[in-house]
């Protein structure tokens, strides 16, 4: 099984220059799955149901999401209603959506994803340590490929979460900072892992917004408008290879589009 994580695609540079690049991409490397975490997507901030569906059209199979997933009530019904679209299972209950899905890879065989927020700086409520035992235990019953998003601020929450997760489940892969990491390797136990994949928008900015809007923010300590930035867009993702559920390789792609 071979699957393509894509970090955070933010803004509309970021998901037309992925739309763009992958379907060549996945035709090249023999894709199984694609996963694309798509908190903000949406101008820098949330995801919307035109924009889910544009990218689950254009060859997404699942979205995760993370602590933005809130910011545009329109994708509320979304998450309720599509099984292709996740956001953190941590969240309290009664929040719209799920977790934990499942779906069909291209070549036979399901995965399961689950996404988790880190708690950490973002507040989700609930550590993901908590909750994460029950939901690898369903998704090992349902599927023999698992994939796990925590979407974290702190290092430390992420690497952790590798650690503990390591033999029980195909990869863990951290989103939220925008920068990749260098640390992308397979666990003893199986289980690839990196600290952040990276982000899928414009390359000159602060980590996809206007770089003159946030060093005024800086340098005044005033709120300013965000604002997607212009220009090349840098993608990032990891691409995964596993054979019965384990992990027998994982690659970073760094690319300039």
């Amino acid at each position: 099984m071979r699957i393509l994580f894509v970090g955070d695609v933010f803004g509309k540079p970021g998901r037309d220059a992925l739309l763009r690049w992958l379907p060549g991409f996945c035709e090249e490397r023999a894709v199984d799955f694609v996963v694309a975490n798509g908190e903000n997507a949406a101008n820098g901030a949330g995801i919307t149901t035109r924009i889910a569906q544009r990218l689950l059209d254009g060859g997404v199979d699942v979205i995760t999401t993370g602590n933005h997933v809130w910011r545009q009530k329109d994708i509320y019904p979304f998450l309720a209603a599509d099984e292709r679209i996740v956001r953190p299972a941590n969240y309290p209950v009664g929040a719209p959506g799920r977790g934990l899905t499942v779906r069909p890879a291209r070549e036979g065989g399901e995965v399961a994803v689950v996404n988790l927020a880190g708690d950490l700086y973002l507040h989700s409520g609930m550590s993901p340590f908590r909750i994460v035992d029950r939901l690898v235990e369903e998704a090992q019953q349902l599927a023999e490929t698992i994939l796990v998003d925590l979407h974290a601020e702190a290092t430390s929450e992420k690497v952790a979460m590798g650690h503990y997760l390591d033999g029980r489940v195909t990869a863990v892969v951290g989103t939220h900072t925008h920068v990749q990491t260098s640390d992308a390797r397979v666990l003893e136990g199986g289980t690839a892992y990196v600290t952040d994949v990276g982000m899928t928008g414009p390359r000159d900015s602060v980590i996809g917004v206007r770089t003159d809007i946030i060093l005024q923010r800086f340098i005044t300590e005033l709120p300013q408008r965000f604002e997607v930035a212009e220009g090349p867009v840098r993608l990032n993702a990891v691409l995964i290879d596993s054979d019965g559920g384990r992990a027998t390789s994982i690659g970073a792609i760094d690319s300039v589009l």
